[in-house]
């Protein structure tokens, strides 16, 4: 007998680093598309570096409070074939489930909307795709399926066995640091048009002014706070506040990742500079120190 349906999502938030030159996106939307006709899948990105679970966890996390209340898939699995679980993690109780790999791709997004308020391992076969041979594709034979009974009713605590939420693998957030008046910061990423976003916020550039040395790498260039792109200035590097709140170095109408040769989980050094209104005698400034989420 099926189950009585006690809870439906319509929505799909599908993300991966498969890719778009090959079918498996397809193959996974059409079998959410067999199996719940009704869902709608909105794709967040496939273009993942491939096996970057990093990356994977950092785009979930900027997206997370945008996205619509339902099921989250998410394939960023370098860790096919090997021991690492298959989970679906409640958030909100139960506003939406997180289905992919235990693996820390969906640590941080967690984090941001307050936790998970259960988790289960996805062990019930009755709600996968037949597989033959030994090379699993959990995205399409495990995450797809689960996703779309999911969707259809089915209650989380019947597509697998209740697991401690807290013992989830853990996503590590890279943190920024002070050392004397020189904050180390981390690139977190760079979008398609080459901004370099940072893993530090506007309070910190309070403390900096708006004057830096920006050194990453062999690479020295100085760097001003601007309100805007435009503001920058040809020729120079800026510091903005991004869409989400953090700071990236731009460069107008052109890539500041091609110009400070710079790369995703680079270290990137900020001091302040004479061009500081403000004086700058030392400070005494407390280490950042971040925590796993």
């Amino acid at each position: 007998m099926s189950p009585v349906p006690t809870l439906r999502y319509d929505t799909i938030s599908f993300f991966s680093d498969y890719g778009t030159a090959d079918e498996f996106v397809g193959v996974v939307k059409a079998v959410i598309r067999s199996l719940s006709p009704d869902a709608v899948v909105i794709d967040i990105t496939h273009e993942i570096a491939a096996h970057d679970v990093r990356a994977g966890g950092l785009a979930l996390a900027r997206s997370a409070q945008f996205l619509n209340p339902g099921v989250v898939l998410g394939v960023v699995d370098p860790g096919v074939g090997t021991e690492r679980r298959h989970v679906a993690i409640e958030v909100g109780d139960g506003a939406s489930v997180l289905v992919g790999p235990d693996n820390g791709l969906f640590a941080s997004a967690v984090a941001l909307v307050g936790g998970a308020t259960a988790a289960v391992e996805l062990v019930n076969s009755e709600y996968h795709l037949p597989h033959e041979g030994i090379t699993l594709d959990a995205g399409r034979d495990i995450y797809a399926p689960v996703a779309a009974h999911l969707c259809n009713g089915v209650p989380l605590t019947n597509v697998g066995n209740a697991i401690d939420p807290g013992l989830l693998v853990p996503g590590v957030l890279p943190v920024s640091e002070f050392e004397g008046e020189t904050l180390t910061a981390e690139v977190l990423w760079i979008d398609r048009f080459g901004n370099v976003q940072l893993n530090i916020g506007a309070d910190d550039l309070e403390v900096l002014g708006d004057h830096l040395r920006i050194e990453v790498g062999s690479t020295i260039r100085a760097a001003s706070r601007a309100a805007s792109f435009d503001a920058i200035g040809p020729g120079a590097v800026g510091l903005i506040v991004d869409s989400y709140g953090l700071l990236a170095l731009a460069v107008q109408r052109g890539s500041a990742a091609e110009e400070l040769v710079v790369s995703a989980g680079d270290a990137v050094r900020l001091t302040p500079t004479s061009g500081n209104s403000r004086a700058t005698t030392p400070v005494s400034l407390t280490s950042r120190h971040g925590d796993e989420v």
